[in-house]
C-alpha cells in the first residue's frame, strides 16, 4: 500500500513538473530532474512538519509572540530543505527524479 501511495505521489509530481508543450522538445538534463526531485522532497518534508509546528504555543517565557508566528513558515521551510539535503533525505527525491526522467522518455 505504501508503494502505491509513493507511486501515485511521484506520478502527480511528474505531471505537475512537466513544462508547457512548447518546451517538451527540449529534453531536461538528469541534473535538472535531480534538482526538481530534491525541491519536491524539501517541500514535502516542510508540509509534513508544518502541522507539528502549528501546535506549538508562541507565548510564555520563551515565546516569540507575533514575530515567531510570522517567521515560523520560513523556519519550517528551511528545516525541510535541511532534512532533504542531508544524506538521502526520505528517499523521495530519487523516486521523483526517476519518474520525471521516465515521463520525459514517454513524451520524447
Amino acid at each position: 500500500m505504501t508503494a502505491d501511495i509513493l507511486s501515485q505521489t511521484t506520478q502527480i509530481a511528474a505531471q505537475s513538473a512537466l513544462p508547457s508543450t512548447s518546451l517538451l522538445n527540449k529534453p531536461a538534463s538528469v541534473a535538472d530532474a535531480q534538482k526538481a526531485g530534491h525541491k519536491f522532497e524539501a517541500m514535502f518534508i516542510s508540509q509534513m512538519l508544518k502541522p507539528m509546528f502549528d501546535t506549538l504555543p508562541t507565548d510564555g517565557w520563551f515565546g516569540g509572540g507575533q514575530g515567531e508566528e510570522m517567521f515560523r513558515g520560513m523556519l519550517v521551510e528551511n528545516y525541510g530543505k535541511s532534512v532533504a539535503s542531508h544524506g538521502n533525505g526520505l528517499g523521495l527525491a530519487a523516486a521523483v527524479t526517476k519518474t520525471l526522467l521516465k515521463a520525459q522518455e514517454v513524451h520524447a
